[in-house]
């Protein structure tokens, strides 16, 4: 690219080749974002509900089609046969939007990587499914464990489509990335890997045996307690670096990560104090004398659930800001690179120093292209 013009034929190209890229993609990404938090939200009420054996068959439920079981038989039903029922039928939706999404990014989305992660999005998705199955019909702790692993994990995949079909990926500007260092986007990768970890700890203990040795759980919530400060002080660290102007136009969604993770370590408090009550020495005060631990009662489940929900939020968040501030960290890289080498150039052609380029819009085959053509090459 010549840097005494703002832009060339080939980033003018890119440029209305973005424009034109069909919006399907990130639509049915979006869709399946917003299907699958609520069936992660009832996931996590069965669990809280101990309704996973409500219904004891299955793909069917007492004998019926899925999708052909008597509607008053389930709303009018027993509450964990509602949520449990319920519970199916949001993953049987996610399934479907999962095989929208495949469709759509074959037929319209020229980057066959993307392409590829929808479909592993599907195979998640059906695994998912056929773990819950075998975990109904074999009664197994160990495949509720794993059910309940796979399911954030499916959530953050889901995230990180919605991040790679959207405009702010195809499409990145000078001034949005002027301030990033590569130390920013390691910010929010550790934050993503932290909050898996977390899932993973959390899922450990609620699905723990009853016969589990007292030092196992003991164990479990100090590495989950260490966790959550990790993870609090990585959030603190990126909302400071939103605060300082350093994410750019990602800096909204660094300060949402922010706040999700500080109610999430709220959340977190009152899981305990309901499931165990006060923590010691604080129990002895005068003012906790009075408490009693509201055991399985309503709002313990909801607080519990909304803990296990907004965890898995806070992961897919958390990918979806690394996925996206690390594509601009690529481009300030990128764009450093070809802005030394053309320099460099005009230096030994006795030309002087390179003009400042103009601010402009640059699409994935412009500074980013190496980033795209890369991932084409592995992931196609």
């Amino acid at each position: 690219m010549n840097p005494s013009s703002p832009t060339t034929p080939n980033a003018t190209h890119e440029s209305a080749a973005a424009a034109a890229r069909s919006p399907w993609p990130h639509r049915m990404a979006m869709l399946l974002a917003l299907v699958t938090f609520p069936l992660i939200w009832v996931g996590g009420l069965v669990t809280s509900q101990d309704a996973g054996m409500a219904v004891p068959d299955w793909p069917g439920t007492y004998g019926y089609n899925l999708f052909l079981y008597p509607i008053e038989e389930w709303w009018l039903g027993p509450w964990d046969l509602f949520i449990e029922h319920g519970h199916r039928l949001l993953g049987s939706l996610a399934g479907l939007v999962a095989i929208a999404l495949v469709f759509v990014t074959y037929r319209s989305e020229p980057r066959r990587w993307v392409f590829g992660l929808s479909v592993v999005a599907l195979l998640l998705v059906i695994a998912q499914g056929a773990l819950g199955g075998v975990r109904v019909l074999a009664a197994d702790r160990a495949v509720a464990l794993v059910h309940g692993c796979v399911g954030p994990a499916f959530f953050g995949l889901s995230l990180a489509l919605l991040a790679v079909t959207s405009r702010r990926w195809t499409q990145v500007t000078a001034d949005e990335t002027s301030l990033l260092r590569p130390t920013d986007w390691a910010w929010t990768l550790g934050l993503a890997v932290l909050a898996y970890l977390q899932l993973v700890i959390g899922a450990n203990m609620r699905h723990i045996s009853v016969e589990a040795d007292p030092i196992v759980y003991r164990t479990l919530v100090t590495a989950h307690v260490t966790g959550a400060l990790l993870v609090v002080f990585h959030a603190l660290r990126i909302g400071q670096l939103s605060l300082v102007g350093h994410l750019g136009r990602c800096r909204r969604a660094a300060m949402f990560v922010t706040l999700l993770v500080l109610a999430q370590f709220l959340l977190g408090a009152g899981t305990w104090m309901l499931k165990f009550g006060i923590p010691s020495p604080y129990g002895e005060w005068n003012w906790f004398a009075t408490y009693v631990v509201p055991a399985k009662s309503m709002l313990q489940a909801n607080i519990v659930t909304a803990h296990v929900a907004i965890g898995s939020l806070v992961l897919g968040s958390a990918i979806w800001l690394m996925l996206i501030v690390g594509r601009h960290t690529a481009f300030v890289g990128t764009a450093a690179l070809e802005h030394h080498m053309e320099s460099r150039k005009d230096r030994l052609m006795g030309h002087g120093h390179a003009e400042p380029r103009a601010n402009t819009v640059v699409t994935a085959a412009d500074h980013g292209a190496e980033l795209n053509s890369g991932m084409d090459g592995v992931l196609a």
